[in-house]
């Protein structure tokens, strides 16, 4: 196989300041994507503008918000996207706050909704033979289940669900929509989690690899299915998860 040419293509990734974001974006840049990279603090998007240069234009947004998605519906073309952002707030499942429930699925669903829906809107416009790329990204807990995680875990099943569904009524428009279901990554998001040696011993003991993945263990799977490698690809969960799920 050639090595992945994304050259032309305009890539949209939300969630793009750290972490598994911040690879995504710098992986589909170095393919030569021409990349919005979306979040919400702008120190961190000036910083990997910085770092890669003129081919990766920052978008201080809350994705969450009407503007952002006025941004992407005002988009010329869009080829990928990427709909990374989400978060999570572990807590026993009887000491769920409506507060956190409401915050996790706007969010890790409700924004990750619209937020395709504009994007599909702009490639159903603007596209041609290529169509266009949509990867959702999920978790490997959107296919089990977690103590302290029930509305992450819902949230991710749902997204699991939306990509089946996009991917059936949009491959006629030759969009693909896939998406990627990581286990626990090394991020300044988990970081607190996995500095906890009890923590970390028992993730490591759940992944037959006996790894703790990396941003750009993801963004490689990303890449994959954003590019014409992965063209008969659509309505499938890339898990990138050491085995955990296969147990």
């Amino acid at each position: 196989m050639q090595a992945i040419d994304l050259t032309n293509k305009i890539a949209l990734v939300t969630g793009a300041g750290r972490g598994i974001g911040r690879a995504i974006a710098t992986t589909l840049h170095a393919a030569g994507a021409d990349v919005y990279a979306v979040s919400r603090t702008e120190a961190d998007l000036v910083d990997l503008q910085n770092t890669l240069g003129p081919r990766l234009t920052p978008w201080v947004y809350d994705v969450t918000s009407d503007e952002f998605l006025a941004a992407v519906n005002a988009t010329a073309k869009l080829d990928i996207l990427v709909n990374n952002a989400g978060a999570n707030r572990p807590e026993p499942f009887v000491d769920v706050s409506t507060e956190n429930l409401d915050f996790i699925l706007d969010l890790n669903v409700r924004s990750m909704f619209r937020t395709a829906q504009a994007a599909a809107r702009v490639m159903l416009k603007t596209g041609g033979r290529d169509g266009g790329a949509i990867i959702h990204m999920s978790s490997q807990m959107g296919h089990v289940g977690s103590p302290n995680r029930s509305v992450y875990c819902m949230t991710k099943h749902a997204i699991e669900g939306l990509t089946k569904a996009m991917a059936v009524e949009l491959a006629p428009h030759k969009v693909r929509v896939n998406s990627v279901a990581p286990t626990f990554i090394e991020t300044p998001m988990t970081k607190p989690m996995l500095d906890d040696p009890t923590f970390r011993n028992f993730v490591h003991e759940m992944i037959p690899m006996k790894m703790i993945g990396q941003p750009e263990d993801v963004a490689n799977a990303v890449l994959y299915l954003a590019s014409d490698a992965s063209r008969m690809v659509t309505g499938h969960s890339l898990l990138v998860d050491g085995g955990w799920t296969a147990q």
